[in-house]
């Protein structure tokens, strides 16, 4: 038995570490003086708020620090399997529920075994609209809607498979669009169902059109400009972004490093997300994003909120531990398993 200090998933609480039938164990609460205290400091497995399961070897992130993951576009059908059994291989993890949600009603298969999964379902996109005629896309992994009627039917299956958001994509530079009628009506259907609309934006003034249309997420911090100071007020006001910073180079890169410096400054939450699936990248946590994120001055807690790790108190959880760290110097890219071997004196 161990004292240590972690992370909630709000800030540094004190506790104890323990072998409870051969697994490590954290329980909160103020630890006996005369205790040893752990060298480092503890956390939850992360979350990357944007990936697709269909386009990697999924079964390589049981091994990662990764404790969740949000499938932003794909085959329902495969993603419930998927969310219902979770990424096996993996020690169990859970969620408590009360802190840390990517979005307000995680569906009920979030806490599976193995690595938590999340999903959006297929993509919801206008008739010949991105990624319709990408062959990068799954089989059955895009919706294409015309209508408030289709609208609702695709909705309805969305959530009845399990979804716990609706990915909306609103492309300009890769084919039609929705009108901002259809895409108000969308967002509107998927509030019945209790699913905030992440949005896809991209082209000009896109990531400005959606948010103002009622998108509660970008899927991709905004890269097509610089946005004005007063839109990224208004939008850090309303709206998330999950970073994917790393898929950019150049001149995009830079804008999306300036629009989410500023959009942070002005109290607006950023999400740590990869688009895993977009090009080769590790099935675990993404060095070059998290140096992205640091380079538009998320730091500290500011980052470690936007890994939003899962709740290391829950009964199941995966520990995450870094060695010899302190909360000021806790660095996500150091973080291993917290072992029995971690605990002997």
């Amino acid at each position: 038995m161990h004292a240590a200090t972690f992370f909630d998933g709000v800030g540094w609480r004190e506790g104890v570490v323990e072998l409870v039938d051969g697994r490590v164990r954290l329980s909160d609460g103020h630890p006996d003086a005369d205790l040893p205290r752990l060298d480092g400091v503890v956390l939850g497995g992360f979350t990357d708020h944007h990936v697709h399961l269909q386009l990697v070897d999924h079964a390589q992130l049981s091994g990662s620090r990764l404790g969740r993951v949000v499938d932003l576009g794909g085959n329902p059908g495969v993603l419930r399997r998927l969310a219902g059994g979770g990424i096996k291989n993996a020690p169990a993890t859970r969620d408590s529920g009360t802190f840390s949600i990517p979005y307000p009603h995680p569906h009920p298969h979030a806490h599976a075994l193995g690595v938590g999964v999340e999903f959006a379902g297929a993509f919801v996109a206008a008739p010949g609209g991105y990624p319709s005629d990408r062959e990068w896309a799954p089989e059955g992994s895009v919706r294409e809607v015309a209508d408030e009627r289709a609208a609702a039917d695709v909705v309805a299956e969305m959530a009845a498979t399990g979804a716990s958001c609706l990915k909306v994509t609103s492309n300009s530079t890769a084919g039609p669009v929705f009108s901002d009628d259809l895409f108000r009506t969308i967002v509107g259907i998927a509030a019945s169902h209790s699913l905030p609309v992440v949005a896809h934006a991209e082209g000009p003034g896109e990531a400005q059109r959606v948010v103002a249309l009622g998108a509660a997420r970008l899927a991709h911090a905004p890269f097509t400009e610089r946005l004005e100071d007063e839109e990224i007020a208004r939008q850090a006001a309303s709206t998330s972004w999950i970073s994917t910073l790393a898929i950019h180079d150049g001149p995009a890169r830079a804008i999306a490093i300036d629009n989410v410096r500023r959009f942070h400054a002005a109290g607006g939450t950023v999400l740590y997300g990869t688009d895993l699936g977009n090009g080769p990248m590790p099935n675990d946590l993404n060095a070059r994003e998290i140096a992205a994120l640091r380079e538009a001055g998320l730091h500290s807690d500011a980052l470690l909120h936007a890994l939003a790790p899962m709740d290391p108190l829950a009964p199941s959880a995966t520990l995450l531990f870094l060695p010899g760290a302190s909360p000021p110097t806790a660095d996500p890219l150091a973080a291993r398993p917290l072992i029995p071997a971690d605990l002997k004196v």
